[in-house]
């Protein structure tokens, strides 16, 4: 018998979601057996929901598209966080949460995971408040219910919420709707010439253009057309930390990650010079422009997002499709004559690996060198966000961090995520996160372990949380966190000795060896500890932090 579960789970399938990750609760447990008795599909069952939610965005960062699963009110509560980072930063993520019978709830029955009051919908409106489409399955239009929240995922690269009543989950649907779930997915053409028009035209005043790409761009996977663009064009492009990856920093118009005024010199200079920016897909946020130090204003910007467009400050209102348009322009030759683009002169690569003791600016660069293309880098919010954000990196490596939500312990879980999307890829990730970033979501190394999981993990011990004493706070003792014997943990969360390996390292030769070591070494989960000063932080940091303190008062 197909049964509307059985539906649910082929779209999602379809869509990407190879693993479901969750945590099993009374009022989805009948639904995980539809997953769990599948042979295309792996449960993937998280220390807690929390965690779920971040390894759910990580896993869409990579795939396009991610399910994870929770239980009625405490479960979905505890999600909360990081489905709403996939809000703020546009992930596609699908929560489906496992409810109470549509009959206790509509005769209002005092089940647990309520507030014993016959109220089940206030949930639901919490996370509409957030911004999130969200569906409640009836008997009667489920079907329409689930097309109707897919399609909106697909088309829009945003998360959305199902909630799924347990007697639903057995009910019998037509199995030739199975047969029907590809074209959920073809899009309506809109005629857009008459905006692309527009667009092209206003694009032709410029003398001196320069174009930024954000993450609306990497959403919609537009990476290739904007470097076909600027390729046809002459156009020198950027990416803002919350975009990059999105064009190969190898290209050959690549002129670096724009920070707004703490950018390097030779990135500020090609900005600061050009009569039009061109964002693309961007979102001019604190955190990625220098706590707003951007040089240049709406009078000077045309702006290509997914929603809208503005010419110079004025909003289009001609019919628009953000890719149908990015698409077109790739395909475009202005014929402006645009000089070609001199890309600024990096610093040499080469590192002279001492016996020094080791440095936030050494292990930057380092990091630089050890990630090579097939490798993804996910940055935690912090000292390893806003010093590997900057750094050029080889083509075909993708990048993940979390500048405007900035939710503290993201990255570990998120890590993870990517690298269950990649392991038919065999990409490799590779996770910079702190040691009290990692305390908030360290259960998850139970996970990595269970299902033989090879990220390469590096863990910076620098006595707290620098970021926060960069902003504020130096010696206070809220900026301390516990010390972890990190060497215990693989032991701790269930590993063998086969699993992993453990390298603690105080100096620069120390961090070289350790990095070769990984490389040679694949099929193992390896954690680097990184011993670092207290208040060794990237040069970018420190001016953010300084920047942020002198808006706090």
């Amino acid at each position: 018998m197909y049964t509307l579960a059985d539906y649910l789970l082929d779209v999602t399938k379809y869509l990407g979601s190879d693993e479901i990750f969750g945590v099993p609760g009374d009022f989805n447990l009948q639904f995980l057996d539809h997953i769990t008795h599948r042979h295309d599909m792996k449960w993937i069952g998280n220390a807690n929901e929390l965690n779920a939610s971040y390894m759910a965005d990580g896993y869409a960062r990579e795939r396009g598209f991610a399910t994870f699963v929770t239980t009625f009110g405490v479960g979905e509560l505890s999600a909360i966080n990081g489905l709403a980072g996939s809000v703020a930063e546009q992930v596609p993520v699908l929560e489906i949460v496992g409810a109470p019978t549509t009959k206790v709830q509509h005769n209002g029955g005092l089940v647990h995971h309520t507030f014993a009051d016959s109220q089940f919908k206030r949930f639901i409106k919490a996370h509409e408040a957030l911004g999130l489409k969200a569906s409640f399955l009836t008997k009667d239009n489920a079907i329409n219910q689930i097309n109707d929240t897919i399609h909106y995922i697909y088309e829009n690269k945003k998360p959305a919420y199902l909630v799924l009543p347990t007697d639903l989950v057995a009910l019998p649907v037509n199995d030739n709707l199975k047969a029907n779930i590809p074209h959920l997915f073809e899009s309506k053409q809109t005629d857009v010439s008459q905006s692309f028009e527009t667009i092209t035209s206003a694009i032709k005043t410029a003398k001196k253009p320069v174009i930024i790409v954000g993450h609306e761009a990497q959403r919609f996977n537009l990476g290739d057309a904007i470097e076909d663009f600027s390729k046809h064009n002459n156009i020198p492009v950027a990416t803002l930390a919350m975009g990059k990856s999105t064009v190969s920093e190898e290209f050959e118009n690549f002129i670096g990650t724009y920070n707004g005024s703490i950018s390097d010199e030779a990135i500020n200079r090609f900005v600061d010079e050009a009569d039009t920016v061109i964002t693309i897909g961007a979102k001019l946020t604190d955190s990625i422009t220098g706590g707003f130090t951007q040089s240049f204003g709406p009078e000077k910007t045309i702006s290509l997002n997914f929603d809208n467009v503005t010419i110079y400050g004025e909003r289009l209102t001609t019919p628009y499709n953000f890719e149908a348009v990015i698409n077109q322009l790739a395909a475009t030759n202005l014929n402006q004559n645009y000089d070609k683009v001199v890309r600024p002169q990096l610093a040499s690569n080469e590192l002279k690996a001492t016996d020094n003791k080791l440095t936030q600016e050494f292990y930057d660069r380092a990091l630089q060198y050890f990630v090579q293309g097939k490798n993804t880098l996910v940055a935690e919010q912090g000292t390893s966000f806003f010093g590997l954000a900057s750094q050029q990196l080889k083509a075909n490596t993708n990048f993940i961090g979390q500048p405007l939500w900035g939710s503290i312990g993201y990255a570990f879980p998120s890590a993870l995520g990517s690298q269950f999307a990649n392991q038919k890829d065999n990409r490799r990730t590779v996770l910079s996160t702190g040691e009290g970033s990692l305390l908030l979501t360290i259960q998850d190394f139970g996970v990595a372990f269970k299902e033989n999981l090879t990220p390469v993990i590096f863990i910076i011990e620098n006595s707290g949380y620098t970021v926060e004493r960069v902003i504020h706070g130096e010696t206070e003792p809220y900026n301390d966190v516990p010390q972890l014997n990190y060497y215990t943990i693989p032991h701790a969360f269930g590993a063998t000795d086969k699993q992993y390996l453990f390298i603690n390292v105080d100096t620069e030769k120390d961090l070289v060896n350790a990095m070769q070591k990984a490389n040679d070494i694949p099929d193992k989960l390896i954690v680097i500890q990184a011993n670092m000063g207290v208040m060794d932080a990237p040069e970018q940091l420190i001016k953010t932090g300084q920047l942020f303190e002198a808006q706090n008062h």
